[in-house]
């Protein structure tokens, strides 16, 4: 009997039997959700069917290489499918639904706003404090006639109305503080950035706000952002692919982002302030599974709890997701974006009470507690050159989710 011959196994196979011994080795599960139909949760199977086409068609039209929808109601997934491809340089990868992405600003409320408001709860800062009793050289805004004007808030910050500029060079940073800069010197160069207006009065979109805000929870916790996340929001939601910087066990999960010097990045954070600081930002640099957000969401949908564990309180969930009292016009909550001019991801159907965030890289969630649902929508659109486009898409996915709600 001639022996077999063991054919080579090709590179997208490969990858993904090493992502799924990987995903073995490491408990994969975590606590997710628990699957459901949508029938049993008041959707339309026939018109939920509409949200996988509307991705297909964008792949096909070359929108983005990949992506992973999940959609949840009443605390289960309706819907979880992965589409297209996790990377095609050097080589085509399928992408799969347990993906691990760069998340990009969905970091700031996730992450950021969420540890901030833990702190705020505990009594040990307000979001009423000046950033300068924290960082005493954050200087205020300065008007025509170069008097300071008044100081700059903490609520400023997690509202974008700091009059901050939405960004700073990355290169500038690292070659007057060195490389990692660390956040201590980071926010001296953004606190003596000029601003733009007085602080509350103008909604500014700015990555620094939330750089500045994740010093300050390293300064009052002691510990950085990432530290922080993971002990009080991310071990006790059981979300077990949610971190900075992706241990090396994790990296066949990790979809790559943009190319560089001929070379996707892969589990390096894409924005280009948050790796200056070696990975850990309060603007960007959290990585997680599309699973892993809809544990979050639900715990937000629960108003701050999940599977009995606590994060937040009720009435804080409430605060950070309605839009700022002190900025009525403005549109936006604490963390959260409700009805600004950034907030496409709603679409046109979700209520005024829904709220969300995107991020760069193609990332979106959307939250409606009126109807208790959720959708995550994960994309590798930077990838390989930046150029893949999703704003229309969000709102599309999110009419086609609320349009097969048919029973509240």
């Amino acid at each position: 009997m001639s022996a077999r011959v063991r054919r080579p196994v090709r590179p997208a196979l490969a990858a993904v039997l090493l992502a799924a011994a990987v995903c073995a080795a490491a408990a994969c599960g975590g606590k997710s959700l628990p699957g459901g139909s949508a029938k049993d949760v008041g959707m339309d199977p026939e018109r939920l069917k509409r949200v996988s086409a509307i991705v297909r068609e964008a792949i096909a039209r070359k929108d983005f290489p990949g992506a992973v929808v999940l959609v949840q109601r009443k605390g289960k997934v309706v819907l979880r499918e992965a589409f297209g491809d996790s990377q095609v340089v050097p080589d085509r990868r399928p992408m799969t639904a347990d993906m691990i992405f760069d998340l990009a600003s969905l970091t700031k409320p996730v992450a950021t706003a969420t540890a901030v408001m833990i702190l705020a709860e505990r009594g040990e800062l307000s979001l009423y404090e000046k950033v300068k009793d924290f960082i005493p050289d954050f200087a205020p805004f300065q008007g025509p006639d170069g008097k300071p004007g008044e100081d700059i808030r903490l609520w400023h910050l997690m509202t974008h109305t700091s009059g901050l500029p939405p960004y700073t060079e990355a290169a500038e940073v690292e070659k007057k503080y060195g490389s990692p800069v660390p956040v201590e010197s980071l926010v001296i160069h953004i606190g003596g950035l000029p601003k733009s207006d007085p602080p509350g009065t103008k909604f500014t979109y700015s990555c620094l706000n939330y750089i500045t805000l994740a010093a300050i929870v390293k300064k009052v916790a002691r510990k950085d952002i990432a530290a922080f996340a993971a002990e009080e929001i991310f071990r006790p939601l059981g979300m077990a692919h949610t971190f900075y910087k992706p241990p090396a066990e994790f990296l066949p999960l990790v979809v790559p982002t943009q190319v560089y010097d001929g070379k996707p990045l892969r589990g390096i954070v894409h924005d280009p302030l948050a790796r200056a600081q070696g990975g850990v930002s309060g603007n960007a640099g959290l990585f997680a599974t599309a699973d892993d957000l809809a544990v979050f969401a639900q715990m937000m949908l629960a108003k701050g709890e999940y599977k009995g564990r606590r994060i937040l309180s009720p009435l804080t969930v409430e605060r950070m997701t309605s839009v700022y009292a002190k900025v009525p016009d403005l549109g936006r909550g604490l963390g959260w974006d409700i009805s600004s001019a950034y907030a496409s991801v709603a679409g046109d159907v979700f209520g005024p009470s829904s709220y969300g965030h995107s991020g760069y890289t193609g990332t979106s969630i959307w939250i409606d507690p009126d109807t208790q649902t959720a959708i995550v929508f994960l994309t590798n659109r930077v990838h390989p050159d930046d150029d893949g486009s999703i704003i229309a898409m969000r709102g599309r996915l999110a009419n086609a989710v609320a349009a097969s709600i048919i029973k509240r």
